[in-house]
């Protein structure tokens, strides 16, 4: 199993819409092989990041949802946002799972 953080620097004064855009878009990848969960953080502390969390069984899985429509078409609703929503770019982080006790990692292993 992979996990994927994609770090989102939001200036505070557009976290609502950031959140409520995002919310429209995120039930997009539920459907997607090889999916299995989704997390959005928001940050405790002004000026971190948001933190977009994605579970998968692997990563061709995961670059799959990169290359599909669904992807494409989540991405363009988020672009409406204006430019001054973010506070500097993104940053995607991709991770192994080598343990947890997470009910999600046991399902993955059936």
């Amino acid at each position: 199993m992979i996990v994927t953080c994609n770090r989102i620097p939001v200036n505070p004064e557009h976290a609502e819409a950031f959140e409520e855009r995002f919310a429209d878009r995120s039930a997009l990848v539920d459907g997607m092989p090889g999916f299995i969960s989704f997390q959005l953080l928001r940050p405790k502390k002004s000026g971190d990041p948001y933190v977009v969390m994605t579970f998968w069984e692997s990563e061709a899985y995961f670059k799959a949802w990169t290359q599909s429509d669904e992807f494409k078409e989540g991405h363009a609703r988020s672009g409406s946002l204006p430019p001054e929503t973010f506070s500097g770019h993104p940053k995607l982080e991709m991770f192994d799972v080598i343990q947890s006790t997470a009910e999600i990692n046991r399902v993955s292993e059936a």
